[in-house]
């Protein structure tokens, strides 16, 4: 039975891997999560602002704050709210190489084409396999236009791949105006892979404080469905690797998504619930419904449900979609 598959350009034993979380923010549960069965590792996020607010405290030291516009890190802790700084960080690629045998990707996550990015470089030289580049952005000002934010993201990628010859996967929101002419942006712009999607935290509102409330929880199956969407959209018409995150609690919810042709599955908010053992179950449930299938790999159940087979996807989206409404109690 092979579960082989290819991702950014790694050959991993099967498409499985914890995204970024807490759990690997630790040496000790990334191992515990190889012994799992886990087929790479992707980091926890280290955010823009971590960088910029410990480039602006080593100014202060220095008193050359005014080089540098820390205006937009003001609703921002101090680098002391962080697991990791720059440094450490860096120094936890490091030491996550040594301490285990599979795959470890790091993650960057990004909001303006600043001069941070060279940040990239040091991952590269830290020892990681692969950068994920997290572009969470919600745009607030009416007066920025989709355009204006795609070129926005497009800078930022490319100052990355300006700063490190690493293979590069780019993890999006669900929030695009024509999301698949996006991603073959992507590929141009010399990214390898596409990870769908950002998950997005809405905060609550306190009425009895009358103040915001911020609020996370942890996701379901029903989030998957969103991704299956557009996993099926983009499979197969796009020359990119494709990666799920968001939703992904079941062997089900693996076999899903290779049908609907991702390239890596990965998981978080399982792990978290159920400890770092349920990756093993993952893996063998997808063993088990490959062999109960007589499918001799992953490649040929990947995509087998993808909008790549239909002679006319949008008009199939559309079907779809008129009879969801008609025929809802049916």
């Amino acid at each position: 039975m092979n579960l082989t598959t290819n991702y950014l350009g790694l050959q991993l034993k099967h498409p499985l891997m914890p995204g970024a979380s807490p759990l690997t923010n630790r040496l000790a549960s990334i191992r515990e999560l190889e012994d799992a069965g886990a087929a790479a590792i992707v980091l926890a996020s280290l955010f823009e602002e971590q960088v910029r607010i410990t480039q602006t405290e080593r100014l202060k030291i220095e008193n050359r704050l005014a080089e540098t516009d820390a205006s937009n890190d003001a609703f921002f802790e101090g680098s002391d709210a962080y697991a990791f700084g720059p440094d450490e960080y860096l120094e936890h690629i490091y030491r996550a190489k040594v301490a285990v045998d599979i795959p470890i990707i790091a993650s960057l996550n990004a909001r303006t084409p600043t001069t941070w990015v060279d940040f990239a470089r040091s991952v590269q030289q830290a020892g990681a396999d692969a950068i994920e580049l997290n572009l969470y952005f919600l745009p607030t000002d009416p007066d920025l236009s989709a355009g204006a934010i795609e070129g926005r993201m497009l800078e930022i990628i490319t100052a990355v791949r300006e700063n490190s010859s690493l293979p590069l996967a780019v993890k999006l929101s669900p929030f695009f105006s024509s999301l698949p002419n996006f991603v073959e942006r992507l590929q141009h712009a010399g990214v390898q892979g596409v990870v769908l999607f950002n998950r997005f935290y809405q905060p609550d509102i306190n009425v009895r404080f009358r103040e915001v409330a911020p609020k996370l929880e942890l996701s379901d199956s029903s989030e998957l469905l969103l991704r299956l969407r557009w996993l099926a959209i983009l499979s197969g018409r796009v020359p990119l690797d494709l990666a799920v995150t968001g939703g992904v609690h079941s062997p089900n919810d693996v076999i899903k998504s290779i049908l609907a042709g991702a390239h890596g599955v990965q998981v978080v908010s399982a792990l978290l619930r159920y400890g770092p053992q349920h990756m093993r179950s993952l893996v063998n449930g997808l063993k088990s419904y490959l062999e109960e299938h007589h499918f001799r790999s992953l490649d040929a159940l990947r995509g087998q449900l993808n909008l790549a087979n239909s002679p006319n996807p949008e008009a199939y989206e559309r079907a779809n979609y008129v009879h969801s409404l008609l025929f809802w109690d049916r």
